[in-house]
């Protein structure tokens, strides 16, 4: 069984009542989650010797208008003991909230920062969530699908 398969039923057995889906595509494993329970999740998936994900790479999203929960918040994972990558996405309402997982892993203030400035998402507890790319007065978030589309 691959490490990421094996985070993935880890999760799935130990996390039941957080876990909501998981997959697999091409050897490329993800678990979502509820976001009540991402904190939880996480500090296990970092602190656990067998598991060791002890980089997060990448905080993104991804707009699903059409979507009753229309934002989905994905964390990338990566465990250097172990060469292996895991995805954990959350889904959630138009502007959150997510918890932040800054206490977590420290990279994430960067990247929880970009994420609500491009997609509006809200991260509680987050120590300074503030605009890092767009002006503090725009009032949009680009990578969300309703933004107009210029047709100068």
């Amino acid at each position: 069984m691959a490490d990421g398969e094996r985070a993935r039923e880890f999760l799935r057995t130990e996390f039941a009542e957080d876990v909501t889906a998981s997959g697999a595509f091409r050897d490329q494993h993800w678990v979502e989650l509820r976001a009540e329970g991402l904190t939880r999740v996480c500090r296990r998936l970092r602190d656990d010797a067998e598991l060791a994900y002890d980089v997060l790479l990448d905080v993104t999203a991804v707009h699903w208008p059409d979507d009753p929960l229309p934002m989905e918040v994905v964390y990338h994972l990566y465990s250097l003991p172990r060469n292996d990558r895991l995805r954990l996405k959350v889904r959630t309402q138009a502007f959150g909230p997510v918890p932040t997982v800054c206490g977590i892993w420290q990279s994430a203030e960067w990247n929880e920062r970009e994420t609500y400035d491009m997609f509006g998402i809200v991260f509680t507890g987050h120590p300074d969530l503030r605009r890092i790319l767009m002006p503090d007065d725009y009032t949009d978030f680009p990578l969300r699908k309703e933004l107009p589309l210029y047709r100068g």
